[in-house]
């Protein structure tokens, strides 16, 4: 079966039913084959290690002011892979290349495979898309082993931070961007929750978005993690004074108690994919250390330890914020 994946999660999805696409997006880099495989979308982002947070933002902004979309297909490579379907995102027209930018191409080719598209708001929605990309692999019951396991590991989770009253429980934000600055929604106030925290700036399923920072300084978190979409440690180190100049940013109790985190958002918080659940397991770790060990330093560090990666080098470039 030819399969094509159009977003990073979905070929990790697939490659965990024990499958390899014939063609991926140009952001696919996990499995590393993936980055072998030919890519069959392009970005009209110039979002290069050097791009700050602010100058992506504003690409964006005015690609969206246009009709071309902030990506497009290979239409010429698709058709000689023959797919026989085609994995792609309705959740977000500027984090990949989006459903209906996909049904354009497929009326362009030969080849008539199915579209699965996946628009996941919370953990189970990303469950159920693994089940239903399953479906249409033919891999239905290793979808629902690797469910299995995945949800075995999430109650792992769970039953460690159960008991843990509301006032052990520190204030979290997530920082999904940070020029604009704007919170993590969607899976993240679950991830947050099982993981022994408090999120009190978004409801499960609530979009990512912009936030006025006098909202965020007025809840005061106690613990704050740094994850913009589609950066990794090193992206992030060279933007962190988006945040760390902002009126009022060393008077949050988490910057004075020294409780700052730095995750790479790309590949885990911001990939609604498997490692979803080692996102779950670095942030008890971060939020509960008391009970959990980690979190690994190619996950997450302490915000203070950035500056000594800004030369370094992320294995992935953004092309995106959510």
């Amino acid at each position: 079966m030819q399969i094509v994946t159009t977003l990073p999660s979905a070929t990790e999805m697939v490659a965990a039913l024990g499958l390899e696409p014939v063609g991926v997006s140009h952001e696919c880099d996990y499995p590393p084959s993936a980055a072998a495989t030919p890519a069959i979308t392009r970005s009209r982002i110039d979002a290069n290690e050097s791009a700050s947070s602010a100058e992506i933002d504003q690409q964006v902004l005015d690609v969206a002011e246009t009709e071309a979309g902030v990506y497009e297909i290979d239409v010429e490579t698709l058709e000689e892979l023959e797919p026989d379907v085609i994995v792609t995102q309705g959740m977000c027209d500027v984090c990949a290349v989006d459903e209906t930018v996909v049904a354009d191409a497929v009326d362009r080719i030969s080849a008539d495979p199915d579209v699965v598209p996946t628009d996941p708001h919370s953990v189970g929605d990303v469950l159920d898309d693994l089940e239903r990309i399953g479906r249409a692999v033919d891999r239905e019951a290793r979808a629902r082993e690797v469910r299995a396991s995945l949800e075995s590991r999430i109650d792992a989770i769970r039953e460690r931070t159960a008991d843990i009253d509301a006032s052990d429980r520190p204030r979290v934000a997530i920082f999904d961007w940070t020029d604009p600055a704007m919170i993590a929604g969607h899976w993240t106030t679950e991830l947050v929750d099982w993981a022994g925290g408090e999120y009190g700036l978004a409801d499960v399923g609530e979009r990512s978005r912009p936030r006025e920072w006098d909202e965020i300084r007025a809840y005061d978190p106690e613990l704050v993690i740094v994850a913009p979409c589609g950066f990794g440690l090193a992206q992030s180190a060279r933007n962190r004074t988006d945040l760390t100049e902002r009126d009022g940013w060393d008077e949050l109790t988490a910057v004075r108690e020294g409780r700052v985190w730095a995750m790479d958002g790309d590949h885990y918080l911001n990939r609604p994919g498997p490692r979803l659940v080692d996102t779950l397991e670095a942030l008890a770790a971060i939020i509960q250390p008391d009970r959990f060990d980690g979190p690994n330093s190619d996950v997450a560090v302490p915000f203070d330890e950035l500056e000594g990666l800004e030369s370094a080098s992320d294995a992935s470039t953004a092309d995106s914020r959510s």
